[in-house]
């Protein structure tokens, strides 16, 4: 952190010499667009000190701009600061002419390439830039929501992110009660799956032998984790939340554990979405825990299912839906009207866990991917599907979200890399036999193009 800090006080050193140099006086630039100049200039500018004192001024001009001057500013990103296309058409041919000179295919590639990534890695430059493009990308995604052309503004920052946080620049730490309470608090914020009510809650998480969370860090964000799993060990395979939630329960001794449980996946940066860090995470996470207790045996989650309550919702409207032909009429109208829960004799427990595991296994999103996010992470993990839990989680959020189910994915170290390729190439979901018996009990009105394997 001290080497970080020491860095980016040089670079503010370097900035206001920049500053200096230039004789930047100006006013705040007043719109999206005008700010677009700035970025020209920044284009244009040769020396160091200059570009980051430049750079400086467009990240801290960007973060004055109302929302719909920064609508304003992504556009004018994708219109101005797009790749040279008459240049490239002028290189092009020039290399169909002379195709095996190095020069003119160098400068096609240069052409090609977007403005906007040199403009988005000059910004990097900055002081904090790193954290400020970030957030960046945060309002690009919102703005997106209402002008789906600005994708391609978004693959640009993608692309670049994807090379600035990868693996090799990601450190891991385990979060513990002597973290800087500025993390700690960060993480009770981030946690997107199971609320963290308050600090009493946060030392059951990661403070007692059998509990623990582990996060990615990257040396730009330094007290800001890009990524947190919680894990809990105990003696078996969880079937529900409420257990390793619970305030009053029986703890285990970290040696006597034999399963590892990953019950809370948290990615904290919105501005980082689509940029993977989870697979590699749970990976390292258990390489630490197989080293430091080596009796851990099974390395399985506990995770929700947040698609199923939607899916099923739509399949109840449809009369030749798999749903409508594995539920009775009146269990259909049942859930309708809203009812989730079983009642006394639990009428709909089956019924829905076969539902869930054809909505898992079979329902697809672009031919051969769940359609529900979490299963498309795990099972593209390399991990197998293997049980599903009825009222797992009587939450609130766990009945809105998915009718009380969560289901356990096994990562199975010696089928991990067989059952990730075939994922990978046909969708081919692994599942338990416990899971194809489930699957059974849901008609299909034809073969299933991704078996379960």
């Amino acid at each position: 952190m001290s080497s970080t800090s020491f860095f980016n006080d040089l670079l503010s050193s370097i900035a206001e010499q920049g500053r200096n140099l230039l004789d930047l006086r100006r006013e705040r630039v007043p719109s999206g667009k005008g700010l677009g100049d700035l970025c020209e200039a920044l284009l244009s500018q040769r020396g160091e000190a200059s570009g980051v004192a430049l750079a400086r001024d467009v990240l801290t001009s960007y973060a004055g701009l109302p929302d719909a001057e920064r609508q304003s500013f992504f556009q004018d990103l994708k219109t101005r600061f797009g790749p040279d296309l008459d240049g490239v058409a002028d290189v092009a041919a020039a290399v169909l002419k002379t195709p095996g000179e190095e020069a003119l295919l160098r400068r096609l590639h240069a052409l090609s390439e977007p403005r906007r990534q040199e403009l988005i890695r000059r910004l990097n430059l900055a002081p904090g830039g790193t954290s400020a493009l970030v957030r960046m990308r945060t309002d690009l995604l919102a703005a997106m929501r209402t002008d789906p052309s600005l994708k391609e503004v978004d693959r640009d920052f993608e692309h670049l992110f994807s090379s600035w946080f990868n693996r090799g620049f990601l450190v891991m730490q385990r979060m513990d009660w002597s973290t800087p309470a500025a993390i700690l608090e960060r993480i009770i914020r981030y946690e997107a799956v199971h609320e963290i009510n308050g600090w009493e809650d946060l030392r059951r998480r990661i403070d007692l032998p059998d509990r623990r969370i582990y996060a990615f860090f990257h040396p730009a964000l330094v007290d800001d984790p890009l990524i947190f799993v919680e894990v809990a060990l105990t003696r078996a395979i969880p079937e529900a939340i409420p257990p390793i939630l619970a305030e009053e329960r029986a703890e285990v001794p970290a040696g006597e554990a034999t399963t590892a449980v990953f019950y809370s996946i948290s990615n904290c940066q919105e501005g980082l979405r689509g940029i993977s860090f989870g697979n590699f995470l749970i990976k390292q996470v258990v390489e630490e825990l197989r080293r430091d207790l080596p009796n851990l045996k099974t390395f399985v989650t506990l995770s929700p299912v947040p698609g199923f309550r939607a899916w099923l919702t739509g399949a109840l409207a449809d009369p030749d839906s798999a749903a409508c032909a594995t539920l009775r009429p009146a269990q259909v109208e049942a859930l309708k009207e809203g009812g989730a829960k079983a009642g006394p004799d639990e009428e709909l427990r089956e019924p829905l866990r076969a539902l869930c595991a054809h909505y898992l296994v079979r329902e697809k999103k672009s031919g051969i991917r769940p359609l529900d996010p979490v299963a498309r992470f795990h099972l593209g993990n390399g991990a197998r599907l293997e049980r599903i839990n009825w009222n797992a989680d009587p939450s609130r959020n766990g009945q809105r979200q998915s009718c009380g189910m969560m289901v356990n994915y096994l990562y199975d170290l010696g089928h991990i890399e067989k059952n990730h390729e075939a994922f990978a190439a046909t969708g081919s979901v692994a599942a338990a036999s416990a899971v194809s018996r489930l699957l059974k009990a849901v008609p299909e009105k034809k073969k299933a193009s991704d078996p379960v394997a």
